[in-house]
């Protein structure tokens, strides 16, 4: 079964081709960074206008990577939640208008399900029960992905952020060092030549639960700043992200033992960075777990991990009438 699926819920034009939810046939992956760049993040309007521009050209590239046409698509997905309203429009729209011309079931995906079937993609044989660190500019959440009752996958929220999201706390901390956008590669390139252990940041909620908080470390990084102005901006970005790793490798790993998890998975933008990807591996050796760590591909959004989920949720729901909304607040559904 080929899928053409589309993603447009932020600022990345997405299209790719997936077979049987696992073989990534082409991903195609346009970035709308440098179009935001000057705004110090995404402004909703100038995304949904390149997603128009970018979308067609991208949905040709994908077709012409996998070496397919429209007559050798089993189905058309597309994004319809969680994310920015145009932008998740002109993807949908695209994609029920592809649907409907050509004769093909359509398939509405949640976004951050996408993110947990993204390791799918690259290692099939991934064990359950698995407890799935979703960290992103939108989201931080802890979800233990389990076998359901009657087959299939369900999933099962532990904690979740309180305040900011751990990448909204990237790029707000970036923005004010004046490091510039995207935050989350800006502070780790800062920090490669910083000390983590320079400044004892606050760990927002430590040992308290499963559920996270980072307004209060982004506050104390902009008061240290303003009582050491001449401290190293390379020290304030290492011992800001230690912080925030720190926070997020101590809960997924305290959640991994309580619900005897055989795996521990990263996935979302925020799991592309190089120390949370590295402390992941030490503590699932130090425990004997399994690390599932996507590539960097396929933690930041791509249209490969929707058209995985569309697979999935095809076999198990059938086709998405094609008058359903999209819905910028769309729940992970959840046992």
């Amino acid at each position: 079964m080929k899928v053409l699926a589309i993603e447009t819920s932020c600022d990345e034009t997405a299209a790719a081709v997936v077979e049987d939810g696992r073989k990534v046939l082409s991903s195609v992956v346009s970035s709308q960074a440098r179009l935001h760049a000057d705004f110090g993040g995404v402004v909703p309007e100038v995304a949904s206008r390149a997603h128009l521009e970018l979308l067609g050209p991208a949905v040709a590239e994908a077709l012409g990577r996998a070496g397919v046409s429209s007559g050798d698509l089993d189905a058309v997905a597309a994004t319809l939640g969680p994310g920015l309203v145009g932008s998740l429009l002109v993807g949908a729209s695209a994609a029920k208008a592809y649907a409907w011309s050509w004769g093909l079931p359509f398939v509405g995906v949640n976004h951050m399900e996408g993110h947990l079937h993204a390791a799918f993609l690259e290692d099939p044989e991934l064990s359950l029960p698995t407890v799935v660190l979703l960290v992103s500019g939108g989201h931080t959440m802890l979800i233990c992905m389990q076998k359901a009752a009657l087959g299939g996958v369900e999933y099962r929220l532990l904690g979740q952020t309180v305040d900011d999201a751990a990448g909204e706390a990237f790029d707000k901390v970036a923005r004010f060092l004046g490091l510039g956008y995207p935050g989350g590669p800006a502070i780790e390139r800062a920090a490669g030549s910083g000390r983590p252990d320079a400044i004892a940041f606050p760990r927002g909620l430590a040992g308290q639960g499963y559920d996270f908080s980072f307004s209060g470390l982004k506050t104390a990084v902009v008061r240290y700043m303003r009582a050491n102005p001449g401290t190293p901006i390379s020290d304030v970005a290492a011992s800001f992200q230690e912080a925030v790793v720190d926070v997020l490798v101590a809960k997924t790993r305290e959640a991994a033992r309580e619900v005897s998890a055989r795996a521990i998975c990263i996935g979302g933008g925020v799991a592309a960075n190089t120390a949370l990807r590295t402390r992941v591996e030490q503590v699932c050796r130090e425990d004997g777990r399994a690390a599932f760590i996507p590539s960097r591909a396929m933690c930041t959004d791509n249209a490969a991990m929707i058209g995985a989920t569309a697979w999935y949720r095809l076999r198990t729901d059938g086709p998405t009438p094609l008058g359903t909304p999209v819905d910028p607040n769309l729940a992970l559904p959840l046992v």
